[in-house]
């Protein structure tokens, strides 16, 4: 696989019609989902893994990778000693995957912006990449992450800068910091998480970090 099969999936994840067509997709991406991800030059895993570093001092916290994928991220977290990892993923292809690397603790079945099957507070940190993009998680998950993520802790995720605005997460995030419930920590500079992609080349995101209150 080179960058345009691996473009060709891009095009075909930000196409999808809904939901189901996209769980469908990644189902059957996920043989080659890494290393097509390295052909572009993916950012997003030294970006968050890094994040995690700098405010998740305790290798043993509670963790919540929202969006698992293939479980590149825990693999990563795993070998800088962090032990206490769930993972959740609409795709079982996907959470196949994660579960070969036996870095995760748990994983789950499960859709951003639905209800998850963790009680209130249940992570000490909860991180997300590559999930609030084009076509998939929507603001509204905030909501219900926030809910189970413990007072004090953190949330670490990466958006485009684009939808940030377009798509309510700005608006979102905003709510949630009015209400008292999480306080932003750090905001990255704008960066480009898929820097060798022929045609996803120019989109850009940040990664941000907020604490929970209360």
């Amino acid at each position: 696989m080179g960058k345009t099969e691996t473009d060709d999936w891009l095009d075909r994840v930000y196409r999808a019609k809904n939901g189901e067509d996209l769980r469908k997709l990644y189902d059957s991406w996920a043989e080659t989902y890494d290393a097509d991800l390295l052909h572009v030059g993916y950012v997003h895993a030294p970006v968050i893994t890094g994040l995690v570093s700098r405010h998740v001092p305790s290798r043993e916290a509670a963790i919540l990778d929202a969006g698992v994928g293939t479980g590149a991220i825990g693999n990563i977290l795993s070998i800088l000693g962090y032990n206490n990892l769930t993972g959740i993923d609409m795709s079982a292809g996907m959470l196949e995957k994660a579960r070969a690397r036996g870095c995760y603790a748990d994983l789950r079945q499960g859709v951003l912006g639905e209800a998850l099957p963790f009680p209130d507070g249940a992570f000490d940190a909860i991180l997300s990449t590559g999930t609030f993009t084009n076509g998939h998680a929507p603001a509204s998950a905030f909501r219900e992450l926030t809910r189970i993520l413990e007072p004090g802790g953190v949330l670490l995720f990466t958006v485009g800068t684009v939808i940030w605005e377009e798509e309510g997460f700005h608006h979102m995030l905003d709510g949630l910091v009015r209400a008292g419930q999480l306080a932003v920590v750090e905001t990255t500079p704008i960066y480009r998480p898929l820097p060798f992609s022929l045609t996803e080349g120019d989109f850009t995101t940040r990664a941000h970090v907020y604490r929970r209150l209360g």
